[in-house]
């Protein structure tokens, strides 16, 4: 017995804890992760091939089907990748990255492999046809751990605490996030977040350099910015504060605290983004608000902090007002995904005619990003802004 219990001790320390799978913590909140799998639903993937996917106590599994995948909607340049599988000593799986939508997402990105004896030796910890890693075994029928760096042509990948491959490939920029499965080897995954990296701060905590103050044509003056501890904050309007950088194609992460008079009143904003410099409330709308409220009366829809006005409803409020929360908004081409707190809360994709005016049609031209002083209850904290240009893609 004294034997089996030293066992079951290596056993456990060879795999590091992730802690609560499907879950983040406060501080990685605010350190900008964000849980690409929610643990309960499918809502920001997609799916490719006709693999039998399933989700049930908060592990994604997989186990029928013809050969499939699984790829998120939104896309990414750098990131840190955390995730858990587990599988057969047999398994045969990978996780793609800055793979394409479409097409084959290991020739479109690139395929980690997750199979210990792949034919020509790109076995567990390589990217299929571009590099191979160190010698590496699963651990059969436990829970494995991916740890995973990607930033511009660097590649860290570490399985199980161990680093296996550290190495260069130019290949691929951008792309989504990718889990494969394969006919008759079962894969399960779970605890699924990331990191974007390569944000540079649009704030620099001490003053409005690199922002301009637009006002609202007809009543001008009516909202006051300043800076305060560090943090933007505004209060009154109609009005709006913009970026002097544009941005088509990006990441963006900030956070925002709402500070109502009382518990009746949710104050109103939203981050604009792809606008026309020094027009008012131009581009596409984030909103800021904590509480469901109509549009539009001929648009059917709710909306609040993390919705896409007027296009796609929040799917739940999870911030609270006097309580600094984070989102995250990832908007590449005619997609626009949105984190709150590390939890997606709207995906949409623009299905409109292109044009300039993101109010009526789909915009994907670069544009300024804004943050929003709504009406004379404003009353917002904004800190921690931060984006990044993601690359265009090379091919499709």
């Amino acid at each position: 017995m004294k034997n089996l219990c030293a066992c079951l001790v290596l056993l456990l320390a060879a795999v590091p804890l992730l802690g609560q799978p499907n879950t983040l913590t406060p501080r990685e909140v605010e350190q900008g992760w964000i849980l690409l799998w929610d643990g309960r639903t499918f809502f920001g993937w997609e799916f490719h091939g006709d693999a039998n996917w399933g989700a049930r106590e908060g592990v994604m599994r997989v186990s029928g089907g013809a050969a499939g995948w699984l790829g998120t909607t939104a896309m990414f340049g750098d990131y840190h990748l955390k995730l858990e599988f587990r599988t057969a000593a047999d398994g045969n799986s990978g996780v793609f990255l800055r793979s394409a939508r479409s097409g084959q997402p290991h020739r479109t990105g690139y395929e980690l492999q997750i199979y210990d004896n792949q034919p020509q030796g790109f076995n567990t910890g390589s990217l299929v046809f571009y590099a191979k890693a160190e010698p590496a075994k699963l651990i059969p029928d436990q829970w494995n751990q991916y740890d995973i760096l990607v930033e511009g042509s660097h590649f860290v990948i570490n399985l199980n605490g161990k680093v296996i491959f550290d190495g260069h490939n130019p290949t691929h920029s951008v792309g989504v996030i990718g889990l494969q499965y394969n006919p008759n080897k079962p894969i399960e995954f779970r605890g699924i977040k990331l990191r974007p990296l390569g944000l540079q701060p649009l704030f620099n905590g001490k003053d409005l350099g690199g922002w301009s103050k637009v006002d609202r044509p007809e009543r001008p003056a009516e909202h006051n910015w300043s800076v305060r501890d560090g943090m933007l904050h505004v209060e009154k309007g109609a009005g709006q504060l913009e970026t002097e950088k544009e941005f088509a194609n990006f990441v963006l992460q900030l956070g925002v605290r709402t500070n109502p008079p009382n518990a009746e009143l949710h104050p109103n904003s939203g981050v604009f983004f792809r606008g026309d410099k020094g027009s008012f409330w131009s581009g596409y709308e984030s909103q800021i608000r904590n509480e469901f409220q109509h549009g539009d009366p001929k648009i059917p829809l709710d909306f609040g902090t993390g919705a896409i006005y007027n296009q796609r409803p929040a799917r739940e409020i999870v911030a609270k007002d006097g309580e600094f929360f984070y989102k995250t908004i990832a908007a590449y081409g005619r997609h626009v995904s949105v984190w709150v707190n590390g939890i997606q809360v709207s995906d949409f994709e623009d299905p409109r005619p292109e044009g300039k005016n993101a109010r009526n049609q789909a915009r994907l031209t670069e544009g300024v990003i804004s943050l929003q002083a709504h009406d004379p209850t404003t009353n917002i904290d904004f800190k921690d802004i931060r984006a990044t240009e993601l690359p265009r893609r090379s091919m499709p």
